[in-house]
């Protein structure tokens, strides 16, 4: 199967988020996209953000158009909530994001009417129904088809330090899981989900395609759902790691790593230099890890086998990496990984919230929905101290 793969503006910028619609009272989720879409889809027609339904009429999803930095895409972001807003804000709708909800349940939602889900519904069944799950793919453009693997197995060793500070989902249909993102472990008992296999040229990719087109396991190439996927169609690498940041300031950073990760990653291959990859068997511990331990997992961080906590090799990747963020303009953004690391990502703050209301979820899911709506602001992100509950 030949798939050809778009040019792309090199390190260029594209973000994907999905969202849940929540009533403001109890937290609950409430399956209304259905009834603001056509709305929003008029008006987002002419805009560079675009705003589209999901599996389960509990989520849309904010896109922003390609960006030449991180600014540019996270105001498409912006702009696109100003428009779901537009259309929620009337009916008493509240929109949160974490990577699962702390206490809704699969029989309790709706699937989205489009031939699409149903289908996947009806390969997947008890799983696929269960994926009550949120997350944020960020995209990046590359400059050449022959980069494209190599960088995904380069960036395949950054999913726990991606997942860390992502994580946020800790609880599971009313349970405390003990993980800090159970979401990574629910969403790859899907087909063609998990870590990428371990290809070494786009050939090879297309290889892969064809046997599972002709074996009827995919349509296209979009049915690939890896944790770091090519996306042809756009010329891009697509992070797909991550939980649903709970709040705007956290989406910017994430995505300023990612994007610089990925142009540091670019000039190594200009310059002739090999790029670091890891044993298949360290790389799916590493996963592990950080879904269970999240900010305070140890990884394995070369063929050796060292070990460092996440939180040190953050601030080392920071640290190193902080010269090309500059360049690609998203130095502010890019800082906000710290700031993240200095107040705790959304599991801990999740479990902090639980601990203080004695185990109400409810209040879990009321603190979600004021992250969302009230900040914290990348300035907040400064001044409040490592698990400081957001307060009503």
């Amino acid at each position: 199967m030949t798939e050809p793969f778009a040019p792309s503006a090199r390190s260029t910028v594209g973000i994907e988020w999905e969202l849940m619609l929540a009533d403001g009272e109890t937290g609950d989720l409430v399956g209304r996209a259905p009834e603001i879409m056509p709305a929003l889809e008029e008006a987002t027609a002419l805009e560079r953000h675009t705003v589209t339904a999901e599996l389960l009429t509990n989520t849309v999803e904010v896109t922003s158009g390609v960006g030449d930095t991180v600014a540019a895409a996270v105001d498409d972001i912006s702009d696109a909530i100003a428009a779901v807003r537009a259309q929620t804000d009337p009916l008493g709708i509240e929109l949160m994001c974490a990577g699962s909800h702390p206490f809704a349940r699969w029989y309790d939602q709706s699937v989205t009417d489009k031939t699409r889900y149903a289908t996947l519904i009806e390969r997947t069944q008890w799983w696929g129904r269960n994926m009550m799950i949120w997350g944020i793919h960020v995209h990046v453009g590359i400059d050449h088809v022959d980069k494209v693997f190599p960088i995904i197995h380069a960036l395949t060793g950054y999913i726990p330090h991606l997942q860390a500070l992502s994580a946020s989902s800790p609880f599971w249909a009313g349970e405390r899981t003990g993980y800090a993102s159970n979401r990574a472990l629910v969403f790859q008992q899907l087909p063609t989900t998990g870590l990428p296999w371990e290809l070494r040229s786009w050939r090879e990719y297309e290889s892969y395609l064809e046997d599972m087109a002709r074996t009827g396991v995919i349509a296209d190439a979009t049915e690939v759902r890896w944790d770091i996927r090519p996306a042809p169609r756009w010329g891009t690498i697509e992070i797909r790691a991550c939980d649903g940041m709970s709040t705007l300031p956290e989406l910017a950073a994430v995505a300023a790593l990612v994007q610089t990760l990925v142009e540091s990653f670019s000039r190594d291959l200009d310059e002739g230099r090999e790029l670091p990859s890891l044993q298949p068997w360290f790389t799916r511990e590493n996963k592990w890890r950080a879904a269970r331990y999240g900010l305070e997992a140890e990884v394995i961080v070369d063929r050796e086998g060292t070990q460092v906590p996440v939180q040190e090799h953050l601030r080392e990747t920071l640290e190193r990496l902080e010269p090309v963020a500059a360049e690609l303009k998203c130095a502010r953004e890019f800082a906000g990984v710290g700031e993240i690391l200095d107040r705790g990502a959304s599991y801990e703050r999740q479990v902090a919230v639980a601990d203080a209301a004695d185990g109400d979820l409810r209040e879990v899911a009321r603190s979600l929905i004021r992250e969302f709506r009230n900040g914290p602001t990348l300035r907040e992100h400064i001044g409040l101290g490592r698990l400081t509950p957001p307060q009503p």
